[in-house]
């Protein structure tokens, strides 16, 4: 079983504790801290990705991208 807690630091409190203990009760965890990411800061932080991206957001506006489901994504790319 895989739990993800997202909160603020300040948010920390022994109910959190608490309710991982009940949640796991009796096994063995791993539990990893870590700060979150700006997806968008860490998107645009290489040059190359950066143009990439911006190259494909002018290809949307000028029409020339493709609209596509959720459905026909994942049946096209998805394997």
């Amino acid at each position: 079983m895989v739990i993800t807690y997202r909160l603020n630091g300040n948010e920390m409190s022994m109910d959190l504790i608490n309710s991982i203990r009940l949640a796991f009760k009796d096994k063995d965890i791993v539990i990893r801290v870590s700060e979150t990411i700006d997806e968008t800061e860490y998107l645009l932080s290489s040059p190359a990705n950066k143009e990439v991206l911006f190259d494909a957001i002018r290809q949307l506006e000028q029409g020339e991208g493709v609209t596509m489901t959720i459905e026909e994504l994942r049946a096209k790319y998805q394997k």
